[in-house]
């Protein structure tokens, strides 16, 4: 797909280009299933410990040069643990869940064939940018994972960088390496604080925003310039822009004969 007024995609990854949260419920299902047939715990108190393991995670504050992120996330399953059942505290057995759920969840992250289509079709015209927030080894494990390298032209983790979306820096840092203008890229992604705010400060051309949902909610903030609930339909709204631009400059090429 060859545009004139758009000249690079930069996409976020998790639940935009592959479905973290899917997969991330299947590697508690797993850990759940273990801790009953293998560690003898009830059904009620294993989803306790998942349940107060995702909530660590939601409200996870990470700081790479204090402690390693699989440190941190073993901690997790250990506060979850003792909080849960009491007693001292099992370093091994949280450690064990830990992993379970880590390899679990990395062996169901699959970048959809209809998505690799979509990708390559794409970058016949268009330079294509992955960039995504969080933990240097947590993403590059996932972009691994996925095996999404071969359909980019850079890839930007976040917590390699100084500042993470939706700090301008990282988008005009995506945009340097790319080679191209903020006024000619589009940011694709399933978060309004990070992806979509991110966007309109770094003052890129257009933002798109994935929401999955059946129904978008009637006050969001920000936002978007376009909203989609695939994936897959982003190519009609890059056509959509390019139409609009072309009318555009028709307009302004008509106005301007005219005086």
């Amino acid at each position: 797909m060859e545009l004139h007024g758009v000249k690079a995609v930069f996409f976020d990854l998790d639940n935009t280009l592959i479905d973290t949260a899917a997969a991330g419920r299947r590697a508690i299902e797993e850990v759940i299933s273990a801790l009953q047939s293998k560690h003898r715990y009830g059904e009620g108190e294993a989803r306790a410990v998942c349940d107060k393991v995702q909530a660590k995670l939601l409200k996870e504050c990470h700081d790479p040069a204090k402690m390693c992120i699989t440190d941190l996330r073993i901690s997790h399953w250990e506060e979850a643990i003792q909080e849960t059942i009491g007693g001292e505290a099992n370093r091994d057995l949280a450690a064990e869940c830990y992993y379970l759920w880590k390899t679990t969840r990395l062996q169901h992250l699959t970048l959809a064939e209809d998505t690799r289509a979509m990708l390559t079709e794409l970058r016949k015209g268009l330079r294509l940018l992955l960039l995504t927030n969080g933990d240097r080894q947590t993403q590059r494990e996932k972009i691994e994972a996925c095996a999404c390298q071969p359909y980019f032209d850079a890839i930007v983790v976040g917590g390699e960088q100084k500042e993470e979306k939706p700090a301008p820096s990282i988008f005009h840092y995506c945009c340097d390496l790319l080679g191209v203008q903020p006024a000619e890229c589009v940011m694709v992604g399933d978060s309004l604080d990070t992806d979509i705010q991110g966007g309109l400060n770094a003052g890129l051309k257009a933002t798109v925003w994935l929401n999955k949902a059946v129904t978008a909610p009637v006050d969001i903030s920000p936002v978007p310039h376009y909203i989609i609930s695939s994936i897959l339909d982003l190519p009609a709204v890059l056509q959509k822009m390019e139409h609009n631009i072309n009318a555009k400059l028709e307009t302004d090429h008509m106005a301007s004969s005219n005086e």
